[in-house]
């Protein structure tokens, strides 16, 4: 890894010593534990026909895949975009409106009525995942968490790992993380890409303490970023693997399945809380 260690408490290593999760995600139940997680993605802005994820649970983790027939989630919104994917949370408001979470582009209506799902909504902590990623140019994993959007500024997202297969080669490769707005006008995006040094699809530790003055993201629990702002509202976590279309349109039929893997994913209360 390419970010220095310093030894300030800002940039001090993540020390769980001593704390305990209150959710350890491991996948390993034979079926998917949908207290915790909705396996559709954002689906009232498409179905969750199109919107369903594909998936397989058991003592391994969490895999999930992208198929040769898996259909784009919303072709007329997102194009040819593929993804298969896991919220811990679901909000939207009635057909037909605006009102809906991960306002991506302008214009957006609700095209299905969901049923609300306050699943698993932490606020401050830390957050972590184990998770391996796929070196394939149209690939791209991602740990997102953002704001459940009951009110609709509180839409920021977290990130702590976003990895493209076409940024990984044989010896790492880059690992996005930080805060991102999406809608809300509290906040400035701050987000980076960080060079990660070892084969990136084998399994590494992802992972942010969130506190009410900044996030402090890290890479197997070694410090990379700090935001110095702060996300005040419960956050649903997102899991998920994209395909994006190839610029000459053909897919790469060899490659099926994108198979993406998560060991574990875990919260931990803040200290004190």
């Amino acid at each position: 890894m390419t970010v220095p260690i310093e030894s300030s408490s800002d940039t001090s290593p993540l020390d769980l010593t001593g704390r305990a999760p209150d959710v350890d995600e491991r996948f390993d139940e034979g079926v998917l534990d949908e207290t915790l997680w909705w396996p559709y993605y954002t689906p009232h802005w498409s179905s969750r026909d199109r919107a369903a994820a594909r998936y397989t649970v058991g003592a391994p983790g969490l895999e999930l895949r992208i198929e040769a027939d898996t259909p784009p989630w919303a072709p007329d919104l997102d194009g040819d975009l593929r993804v298969s994917h896991l919220q811990t949370g679901q909000y939207s408001g009635a057909l037909g409106s605006g009102d809906g979470q991960h306002r991506f582009r302008p214009g957006l209506v609700v095209r299905e009525e969901q049923p609300d799902r306050l699943l698993w909504l932490p606020r401050f902590g830390v957050i972590e995942a184990r998770l391996a990623a796929i070196r394939h140019p149209s690939a791209m994993v991602a740990f997102w968490p953002i704001g459940f959007e009951e009110r609709p500024d509180d839409c920021g997202e977290i990130c702590i790992a976003e990895i493209f297969g076409s940024e990984m080669d044989e010896t790492g490769g880059w690992v996005g993380v930080g805060v991102k707005p999406q809608n809300d006008p509290r906040l400035h995006e701050d987000f980076e890409k960080i060079r990660v040094e070892g084969d990136l699809t084998d399994f590494h530790d992802y992972a942010v303490e969130w506190t009410p003055e900044r996030l402090r993201f890290f890479i197997d629990h070694r410090w990379v970023k700090t935001v110095e702002q702060t996300i005040d509202y419960p956050v649903q976590l997102m899991l998920d693997v994209y395909e994006f279309p190839p610029e000459d349109g053909e897919r790469d039929a060899a490659s099926f399945p994108h198979r993406f893997r998560v060991a574990s994913v875990r919260t931990y209360p803040p200290v004190g809380g």
